[in-house]
């Protein structure tokens, strides 16, 4: 199944999140299909891949809390969506430890709210609701984790994502089925990535946001926990994934397995300690790491079996983690040229879209 791009052409989606990493990418990704997108997310933060692409001043967006239920309803009624797109959230396991209580109000509470907008919307007729990989019970399992494997989480962060995925459910079974989608309801599933790494990301305490300020500042990151392994991609791969999921709920409706892991080739999951030496080679500057202490609790292994993305999507992953990481530090080093980061994000959308 390749991306329709008829289908998203004037296409009205509504994106929360559009000023965070995953979804700035996204904001583009679909401006590039011709889509016609409306933003709903905090404001964003002062260095972050939306203001360093200037997207603020070529999308259209709206800053606004999705906790408020009511002023997202009125968001909804205005604008009449499509398609509505959510990835706004409290993403970070250590910002979670630090926060549980805005972590799980805005990652449990705030996701409530938007299966609410959809249910009540007489427009949306496709929802795709963003998790994560952690979103499982973390059993440090050597097979990867399953679309059918238990909800969990030891960390705020985690569990306040396998704590969403049950309302996601619940929300399916009594008021996404196939029978109300064929009276006019919506269809909506939930999508779980694994490690995703691109240009512009600038967050806290994550691998390669640390190795790209290391190499801005000509310093040596430490790194938290070098051993543990993880499923890498480029952001691009998911996000690819989420537009198929959204192209298939909104032409044939739920199945009543409408949930699906987006992650890379077995030979792309690595250790931390391998992708930070991966990166240090490519940005090359004699760019280099030393072992920190970790502060937390995090998962030793986690990889995602992609088998059912595949087999229902025709989805899987297009660049080897080399190349993802090589993307990265070419988008990193015309920052710091300050050149169009923007126009190269578009060309590397182009490039992976026609690959």
């Amino acid at each position: 199944m390749l991306l329709d791009k008829s289908f998203w052409k004037n296409k009205k989606v509504l994106l929360t999140g559009h000023t965070g990493f995953k979804g700035g990418w996204l904001l583009v990704f679909l401006e590039s299909l011709d889509a016609h997108v409306l933003g709903v997310s905090l404001k964003a933060e002062k260095k972050s891949f939306f203001t360093e692409t200037n997207l603020q001043e070529s999308s259209q967006g709206l800053v606004q809390d999705i906790r408020d239920l009511n002023k997202m309803l009125e968001i909804e009624r205005t604008f009449q969506p499509e398609v509505l797109i959510h990835l706004a959230a409290q993403p970070l396991v250590i910002e979670s430890y630090k926060d549980p209580i805005t972590t799980f109000t805005t990652n449990i509470i705030g996701t409530a709210n938007i299966l609410e907008i959809i249910r009540l919307s007489s427009s949306i007729k496709s929802g795709v609701i963003i998790t994560t990989d952690k979103c499982y019970e973390n059993r440090n399992l050597t097979r990867g984790y399953k679309e059918d494997d238990p909800m969990g989480g030891h960390d705020p962060y985690s569990s306040s994502k396998g704590s969403a995925e049950l309302v996601i459910s619940s929300y399916q079974r009594s008021f996404f089925t196939k029978e109300d989608f064929n009276a006019g309801s919506a269809a909506i599933g939930s999508v779980r990535a694994g490690n995703v790494i691109g240009g512009g990301d600038w967050g806290k305490d994550r691998l390669i946001p640390d190795l790209v300020k290391s190499a801005e500042n000509k310093s040596k990151v430490k790194i938290r926990n070098p051993s543990a392994t993880r499923p890498w991609q480029h952001v691009l791969e998911p996000l690819y994934g989420y537009l198929l999921v959204a192209e298939k709920l909104f032409n044939e409706g739920p199945t009543g397995s409408d949930n699906w892991n987006f992650g890379p080739k077995q030979e792309d999951v690595k250790k931390v300690s391998t992708v930070a030496d991966m990166f240090c080679d490519s940005w090359g500057d004699d760019l280099s790491w030393s072992k920190g202490d970790p502060a937390f609790h995090e998962a030793a292994n986690l990889m995602l079996d992609i088998t059912k993305s595949k087999e229902t999507l025709g989805w899987e992953p297009r660049w080897p983690l080399s190349k993802a990481i090589d993307k990265i530090v070419d988008w990193h080093k015309a920052h710091l040229k300050d050149q169009d980061c923007l126009s190269i994000t578009k060309d590397q959308i182009v490039e992976f879209i026609d690959q």
